[in-house]
């Protein structure tokens, strides 16, 4: 689903990743990628831009805190749970101070982790602020309601997508591959011009809502989402 919150599961422990991927795909809300080792959650992390990183301590080729530090320095936002066999204060410390935002300790319900995960992303959308603006145009970011002169339009979920993309970096460029991993599921087939049709069905619908609001190409890499 395109408005899902997608999570990247970082394990290498085959039934846990079976186990959580069953447990998020009961829920609509979440849509999760799974990889083995922390070369290749790294790839994805930094690939198709996740809600939320699940991540493992103990990788076949690295140690995840690791994965998680790296992953800060380059620039990496989007919040991570660590999930280890270890329990001790040492090792939750260790864990956040890599820049985890919460820690979980083996074994768990996986019912417990979603709940987790819920409470970690509201908790971040709370204290980047509900509602976004930007000109004239507001983003509810938990309820995902668009509005100009706090009159609600009706936004496809596509362009839906790429406008809280957009939004979430207003006044930077936002890749073009980035609007694709936020509007396209993981195992969705993309046109070569697809982002390029759901922009322009999207910058139209603001104009004949009188948006002030414009979103500006910016040839060879993405688009732009900027005040009048």
């Amino acid at each position: 689903m395109a408005n899902a919150r997608k999570i990247l599961i970082v394990d290498d422990d085959t039934d846990l990743r079976d186990t959580l991927m069953e447990q998020l795909s009961l829920h609509d809300e979440f849509e999760a990628q799974a990889v083995d080792t922390g070369a290749k959650g790294a790839s994805a992390a930094k690939a198709n831009s996740p809600d939320l990183v699940l991540m493992d301590v103990g990788l076949p080729d690295t140690d995840g805190r690791e994965v998680v530090r790296s992953l800060r320095k380059g620039g990496f936002k989007a919040p991570i749970i660590m999930l280890t066999g270890h329990d001790t204060d040492s090792d939750t410390i260790l864990g956040l101070e890599s820049g985890a935002n919460d820690y979980v300790a083996k074994p768990f319900e996986p019912i417990e982790l979603v709940a987790r995960a819920r409470a970690v992303l509201r908790r971040l959308f709370l204290d980047r602020g509900a509602m976004v603006s930007i000109g004239n145009l507001s983003y509810d970011v938990v309820n995902r309601v668009v509005c100009v002169d706090q009159a609600p339009i009706v936004v496809p979920r596509r362009e839906l997508a790429i406008l809280e993309a957009l939004v979430r970096r207003s006044g930077r460029v936002v890749l073009r591959e980035t609007l694709e991993s936020a509007a396209y599921g993981f195992e969705d087939e993309i046109q070569s011009n697809a982002i390029e049709a759901h922009v322009s069905r999207l910058r139209r619908r603001l104009r004949e809502a009188n948006c002030k609001a414009a979103i500006r190409p910016v040839r060879g890499l993405g688009y732009l989402l900027s005040g009048e």
